[in-house]
């Protein structure tokens, strides 16, 4: 479908041949105070997400929170099992035995943790997400393969669709490409 000019763009998407010519063009446009834009690369690049100003991750706190629910609902069902439901004395021990606890209680943890963990993270990035419209983008399916883009979102407070492309230009990018809602 073809755009209009007054139709609504999600952004400019600037297409890059190496990965430093990425991470110069993401350095620029954070200078220049643009925050809303995203990198595309067909492997991780540890420095990016520092550079285009992705901000800290909850995902270990929801790990820890998720952890702590795991050790405290362990040891309720088993104080629970031992205690109150079926209290039964073995070998002189009080009902509330908490070393034969322990084991359950950091299976438990470790597998609240963990599926915490999971759910979080894919809760926090938005998944499962199966349109987003860099999709649009005929030349975008170069960014599994060999080819890094930055793209800068219209609904940033900076952008601005000429001013925008001509910093994008002057960024010495392959090919400019609007990337269509």
């Amino acid at each position: 479908m073809k755009q209009t000019p007054t139709s609504p763009i999600y952004g400019l998407m600037a297409e890059f041949d190496n990965p430093s010519s990425l991470m110069h063009a993401a350095e620029a446009a954070y200078k220049a105070g643009y925050r809303q834009m995203d990198a595309y690369s067909p492997y991780p690049i540890e420095e990016l997400a520092d550079v285009i100003g992705f901000p800290k991750t909850r995902v270990p706190l929801i790990v820890l929170i998720g952890g702590i629910m795991g050790g405290l609902s362990a040891f309720a069902l088993q104080y629970y099992c031992s205690a109150i439901s079926y209290p039964v004395v073995v070998a002189g021990r009080p009902y509330n035995s908490w070393p034969a606890f322990v084991v359950p209680c950091f299976e438990l943890t470790i597998l609240f943790a963990s599926l915490a963990g999971v759910f979080g993270m894919l809760a926090l990035n938005g998944l499962p997400m199966p349109y987003h419209p860099v999709f649009n983008v005929d030349r975008f399916a170069g960014a599994s393969r060999d080819k890094f883009f930055l793209c800068i979102e219209a609904a940033d407070p900076m952008f601005e669709r000429i001013e925008s492309e001509r910093f994008l230009t002057g960024l010495h990018p392959d090919f400019i490409t609007e990337v269509p809602h």
